[in-house]
C-alpha cells in the first residue's frame, strides 16, 4: 500500500516536463491519472485527455470524461502554463491576454469544472504550479512574473474559500528547472552554453532543478501525508527564495 492508492489525480500539462514527472510519480505512488495536454500522448497506465485550458467546453468536457473514467476526483494539479520574455514593454495587449489566460484563468476553469468532484473525495486536494517569479524579481521576465504572482495570490484566495469543502490547495514555486521549455530558450540564446551556466549561477547550489524533484514536491502537497497543510507556497529552487551566499 502507498499513500495514493485509491486515489484519482488530473495533472494538466501533463505530457511533458514537470507535468509528465508528476504525472508518471502519481501513478508509480498507486494515484490513477488523467493527463489534460493540447498533445495528450502519453505511456501507460496514464490517460491522456485533449484539454486547451483556456477553452472552457474543451476543459468541462476533459474533467467529466476523465472523472466518470476514474468514478470521480481527489487531486487536481494545476500545471498548464506558456513563457514569456521580456520587459513590461516586451508584449502586445494581446500576448498579455494570452499569457494570463493561460497561466492564470486556466487554473481557475480547470479548478471551476473539477470542484464539484472535489466536494466529494475525502482526501481532495489542489497544486498549482506557481514559480519563484511570483516574489522574485526575475530580469526579462515581465509578464510570466505577473501571471505567477497572480497565481500566488489565487492559491491563498482558493485555499481560504474551500476550507469548508475540506479542499486543500497549495502552490509549488520552482527555480529555474531543465524543462523543455528552458531548453528552447537556451537554444535561442546567442551563447547557450554562456546562458545555461548563468542559469545555474543564479541559485545557491549551483545547478537547475530538476522536473523529478519539482514532481517530489507535488507529491507531497497532493498527499494525504500533508493533510494539515494548506495554503502554503513550496519553493524548489535550489535555495534562490532565502539563500544570500557570497559571490565566489
Amino acid at each position: 500500500m502507498t499513500e495514493f492508492d485509491g486515489l484519482r489525480a488530473i495533472v494538466t500539462g501533463g505530457a511533458s516536463g514537470i507535468g509528465l514527472a508528476t504525472a508518471t510519480l502519481l501513478a508509480e505512488r498507486g494515484a490513477t491519472v488523467s493527463v489534460f495536454d493540447l498533445k495528450p500522448d502519453v505511456p501507460a497506465p496514464l490517460t491522456g485527455y485533449r484539454a486547451d485550458v483556456s477553452d472552457d467546453s474543451e476543459v468541462r468536457s476533459a474533467v467529466e470524461k476523465a472523472a466518470a473514467a476514474m468514478s470521480g476526483i481527489d487531486i487536481l494539479v494545476n500545471n498548464a502554463g506558456i513563457g514569456a520574455q521580456g520587459d513590461v514593454t516586451a508584449n502586445d495587449d494581446e500576448e498579455w491576454h494570452r499569457v494570463l489566460d493561460v497561466n492564470v484563468v486556466g487554473m481557475a476553469r480547470t479548478t471551476r469544472a473539477a470542484l464539484p468532484y472535489l466536494r466529494d473525495s475525502t482526501s481532495a486536494a489542489v497544486v498549482n504550479t506557481c514559480s519563484i517569479a511570483a516574489w522574485q524579481g526575475l530580469p526579462n521576465r515581465a509578464l510570466y512574473s505577473a501571471s505567477k504572482g497572480a497565481v500566488f495570490g489565487l492559491t491563498l484566495a482558493m485555499a481560504t474559500d474551500h476550507l469548508d469543502d475540506g479542499i486543500r490547495v497549495n502552490c509549488v514555486c520552482p527555480g529555474t528547472a531543465d524543462t523543455p521549455w528552458v531548453g528552447r530558450l537556451l537554444q535561442a540564446a546567442d551563447d547557450p552554453e554562456a546562458e545555461r551556466r548563468a542559469l545555474e549561477g543564479r541559485q545557491p547550489m549551483g545547478r537547475l532543478v530538476t522536473a523529478e524533484e519539482v514532481a517530489q514536491a507535488i507529491a507531497y502537497l497532493a498527499s494525504p501525508s500533508s493533510s494539515s497543510t494548506t495554503g502554503t507556497a513550496l519553493a524548489v529552487d535550489g535555495g534562490m527564495y532565502g539563500l544570500r551566499p557570497r559571490p565566489k
